[in-house]
This record gives structure tokens, C-alpha cells and sequence, in this order.
């Protein structure tokens, strides 16, 4: 036997279509808001994330600099820092665990770029930013151990 008010619980029980269209429509809302902001700042972590590699290499660097008394040339490049170089100038004091585990790539996946001499400084290190090439604007502009962008 079904009374009044077994029938009335049975009928509260699901949404109304105009319930679920309500619902929808702030969640289209929200998402369009919120999207816009998430999805911009992956360019923006790729950029720190270059920074902190630039940085650690440049540690990794200065550590070559005072165990050797000069940088690796042009030539020995990054990868002095990964195992020891042969070449001018010849590391006399290398750190048989070196400097860096692996040089590691950019976040757009391209090498740091390395000159000893430098320009800027006793060293040039920089990465072309995401477009690969040199110079460019945004996240596309270089960026260098001398120059942060952040």
C-alpha cells in the first residue's frame, strides 16, 4: 500500500531537466573564466624552468672555474661538467664525480646554448626559448643566465 507521502518522496527524487541546464551552464561559465588563466601559465613554468636549469648549470660552472682555475672552453663545451674533457685548456683538478649528472635539455627540448668567452660575462649560457631560434618576443625570447626574464 502506497501512501501520500511515499508518492511525494518518490517524485523529489531526480533532478528537472531546467535543474541540470542551470548547472551546466555555470559550469560552461566557470570553465571559460578559469581555462583561459590555467592554460597560459604553462608557457610561463617552462620559462622558470629554463631559469633554474640556467642556474644550476652556472653553479655546476662555477665549481669547474675554482677546482680548475678557468671554464670550459667553447669547444669542451657543457658537457665538461658530465665527464672529464680532453682539450685546451686541460682540467688539472676535475672532480672524478664532476659537476652535473647530465646536461640536461631545455623545456622545449633543445640544448643550452654555451660560448667561453662570453660577451656578457666570463661565459655566454642561454636558450633560444620556445620558438628555437635567437631573439623573439614573449616566451619566444631568449633567455640567458645573464638576463632572467623573471
Amino acid at each position: 500500500m502506497t501512501t501520500p507521502m511515499m508518492n511525494k518522496r518518490v517524485a523529489n527524487q531526480g533532478f528537472t531537466l531546467i535543474e541540470i541546464m542551470v548547472v551546466m551552464v555555470i559550469l560552461g561559465l566557470l570553465v571559460a573564466i578559469v581555462a583561459p588563466n590555467i592554460m597560459g601559465r604553462s608557457d610561463q613554468a617552462k620559462v622558470t624552468v629554463a631559469e633554474t636549469q640556467l642556474s644550476n648549470i652556472a653553479n655546476a660552472l662555477d665549481l669547474y672555474r675554482l677546482d680548475n682555475s678557468h671554464y670550459p672552453s667553447t669547444q669542451q663545451g657543457l658537457e665538461a661538467l658530465v665527464s672529464k674533457p680532453s682539450g685546451s685548456p686541460e682540467p688539472k683538478n676535475w672532480n672524478p664525480d664532476g659537476y652535473l649528472k647530465s646536461v640536461p635539455e631545455d623545456p622545449w627540448g633543445s640544448v643550452y646554448q654555451y660560448v667561453s668567452p662570453g660577451v656578457e660575462g666570463p661565459y655566454d649560457l642561454y636558450s633560444y626559448g620556445s620558438d628555437g631560434q635567437e631573439g623573439g618576443d614573449g616566451d619566444a625570447a631568449d633567455i640567458s643566465v645573464w638576463n632572467k626574464k623573471g
